[in-house]
C-alpha cells in the first residue's frame, strides 16, 4: 500500500488523523501551494478539502494515486471525467453537516430580525432599554426555500417547527416535504412575489449566476428578507446593494460573498446596517469536521480492504420533470 496524504487540514485536525493513519502525511497547505505537489507525488491516497484542484496538470504530478477523497460535499475542485480515464477512484462525504448549514440560517435570522448584536450592546454600554428593539417574529412568515436538497431540506423541518408557511422551487420535487411538513413547490416568480423571507440552497452554475438579480428583487415584496448561506455568485451584489438603500430588501444576511477573492469589492455591502455577514462559518461546526473526516476515514478504510467505498461519486438516479431554475 503506497502513502497516503492529508491536505488542507487544521491543527486541532491533525491528531484524529495521525491516530488513525500514524504514517500518513499531513499538511495544512492545499495542492497547489508551493513544493506541496512535489511532496504529494508518491501519493496513492489522498485526502483534501475544496481549495485543492485536481485538473489534469495536477494528475500528472500524482503517477500513483488511485484513491482521492475530498472532504466536501462538492467536487467541482476535482476534475471527475480525467480521473475516471486513469482510474482514480473519487469519493466525497455526501452529507457532513447539512443540518449545522441550517442551523446557520436561522441563527442568521434570529439574529438580525430579533436585534440581539444591537441589544447585547446597548446592555453592555449600561441602558437596559428595550425601546426601539422590536423585533419580527417567524411564525406565520412565508419562507421561500431555492433549492430543496439536502440542506433545504433541513431548513423546512426547522422553518416547520417555527410554525412558517413554506413555500420552495426546484426542479426536483422532495413528495415527504409537501407530505409531512406542508411544504408547496412554486415556480420561481411566484417565490419571488409571496416570500416574505427567502433562502438560498442551489450550487453555482451557469444557469444560476446572478439568480438573485435587479429584475428578481423587483419582484419581491417590499421588506424581504434574503439569507445566502450558498454561493456568492447567485446574487448579484450591485442590485443587492441598491435594493438594500431603497429599503426593498430589509436585511441580507450573507454567509457568502460574491467577491470572496476581491474583499475591496464587498466593503459598501458588508459595511450596510441592514447587512449581517458572516466568513463562510455555516459549515463549521463540531459535528461536521468530525464527520468530514469520519466518513473520508470509511472510504479510505473501505479502499484498502478491496471494496468499493460506499461514497464513490456516481452520477445520482434522480427525476427531475419541474421546470429548471434559471435567471429571469
Amino acid at each position: 500500500m503506497g502513502s497516503i496524504v492529508f491536505l488542507e487540514v487544521e491543527q486541532a485536525d491533525r491528531e484524529q488523523i495521525q491516530e488513525q493513519y500514524p504514517e500518513s502525511l499531513v499538511l495544512e497547505e492545499k495542492l497547489q501551494d508551493n513544493g506541496v505537489a512535489e511532496q504529494c507525488a508518491d501519493a496513492e491516497i489522498l485526502s483534501c478539502f475544496i481549495y485543492s484542484s485536481f485538473g489534469k496538470k495536477e494528475l500528472d504530478a500524482l503517477p500513483n494515486l488511485k484513491l482521492l477523497c475530498t472532504r466536501s460535499v462538492g467536487f467541482d475542485h476535482i476534475d471527475i471525467d480525467e480521473c475516471e480515464r486513469r482510474g482514480i477512484t473519487v469519493c466525497n462525504v455526501p452529507d457532513y453537516g447539512s443540518h449545522v448549514i441550517a442551523e446557520h440560517v436561522f441563527a442568521l435570522l434570529l439574529s438580525a430580525l430579533r436585534h440581539i448584536s444591537e441589544a447585547d450592546k446597548r446592555v453592555e454600554e449600561g441602558a437596559f432599554e428595550y425601546h426601539g428593539l422590536r423585533g419580527m417574529a417567524l411564525r406565520g412568515k412565508v419562507l421561500g426555500i431555492v433549492g430543496t436538497g439536502k440542506i433545504g431540506r433541513r431548513v423546512a423541518q426547522i422553518a416547520h417547527g417555527f410554525g412558517m408557511n413554506i413555500i420552495a422551487c426546484d426542479k426536483c420535487r422532495v413528495m415527504e416535504l409537501t407530505d409531512l411538513l406542508g411544504v408547496r413547490y412554486v415556480s420561481m416568480d411566484e417565490l419571488l412575489s409571496s416570500s416574505d423571507i427567502i433562502t438560498l440552497h442551489i450550487p453555482a452554475t451557469d444557469e444560476t449566476t446572478h439568480i438573485i438579480n435587479a429584475k428578481a428583487f423587483g419582484a419581491m415584496k417590499d421588506g424581504i428578507v434574503l439569507v445566502n448561506t450558498a454561493r456568492g455568485t447567485l446574487i448579484d451584489s450591485s442590485a443587492l446593494l441598491d435594493s438594500l438603500k431603497c429599503g426593498k430588501v430589509s436585511h441580507a444576511l450573507l454567509d457568502v460573498l460574491e467577491h470572496e477573492q476581491n474583499f475591496e469589492e464587498n466593503k459598501a455591502l458588508i459595511t450596510h446596517p441592514n447587512v449581517i455577514a458572516t466568513p463562510h462559518i455555516a459549515f463549521y461546526a463540531d459535528d461536521s469536521m468530525r464527520n468530514m473526516y469520519t466518513d473520508c476515514f470509511e472510504s479510505i478504510d473501505q479502499y484498502k480492504r478491496g471494496e468499493e467505498p460506499a461514497h464513490k461519486i456516481a452520477p445520482p438516479n434522480i427525476i427531475c420533470d419541474l421546470p429548471a431554475l434559471k435567471r429571469s
